[in-house]
């Protein structure tokens, strides 16, 4: 069952509040500090309006939301994570939205990651396999006044193919090789940003191409840890 919910317009020139202007300024110099290796100096004014706009608070749990802005990763319900907001805001970078995009998450979590797109594209299709969180995000995301996010229960790895092709696609959890129902859902010039690698191993967050004769190019941008994806 899909649940749809919506995104209200939010006024990205409102006066930040200061934990988030702190976690956007901590964010900002990790991205320099870490050109070197991944190749990104600098986040578009897009993608930095964006991470402004959303309350990371409202997507934490509640022992841990005087926590939320610190660049760090934090629990969430169902043994999971939300992501470190460099991480989100290095992915969302990556993926080069554009207004008219529709792109697919895989690993919706806490709805955060959704959330900050929801600002940049026409519509985030989003799936989650735990159905508790699929729940939960879709309740913060309403309450919020999200309209252009839809969200449902299932197993990512298999895509989304109603809603197919995607712009863009995101994976928001390691897996231990490229989908290949992703590939097949991804527009000929789309990006699917996705860590790869074994949970216990190592991992790379790459960008993946496909070209119009279906050749697929990867670029490997640095190394993380993310909780595998898991699948029915």
């Amino acid at each position: 069952l899909a649940i749809i919910v919506m995104v209200m317009t939010l006024n990205t020139n409102a006066d930040i509040p200061p934990q988030r202007q702190a976690m956007l300024e901590a964010v900002r110099q990790s991205v320099l500090e870490s050109a070197g290796y991944t190749g990104i100096a600098t986040l578009s004014d897009a993608v930095m309006a964006a991470m402004g706009a959303v309350p990371r608070e409202a997507f934490v749990l509640p022992a841990y939301r005087d926590q939320a802005y610190r660049n760090t990763p934090l629990p969430i319900a169902a043994g999971q994570t939300i992501s470190q907001p460099l991480i989100v805001a290095l992915m969302t970078e990556m993926l080069d939205p554009q207004p008219g995009d529709v792109v697919l998450e895989v690993g919706t979590g806490s709805g955060y990651q959704a959330a900050v797109l929801s600002h940049l594209v026409k519509h985030v299709y989003s799936v989650e396999i735990v159905a508790e969180l699929a729940d939960s995000a879709s309740a913060v995301l309403k309450k919020l006044g999200y309209k252009n996010i839809t969200v449902r229960a299932g197993d990512g790895y298999a895509g989304w193919p109603e809603h197919a092709p995607f712009d863009g696609i995101i994976v928001t959890a390691a897996a231990a090789h490229i989908p290949p129902p992703l590939l097949k859902q991804l527009k000929p010039g789309g990006r699917l940003v996705i860590p790869v690698g074994e949970y216990s191993g190592a991992q790379e967050l790459l960008i993946v191409e496909v070209d119009g004769s279906g050749q697929v190019s990867k670029q490997s941008v640095l190394p993380v840890r993310f909780v595998p994806l898991t699948r029915d």
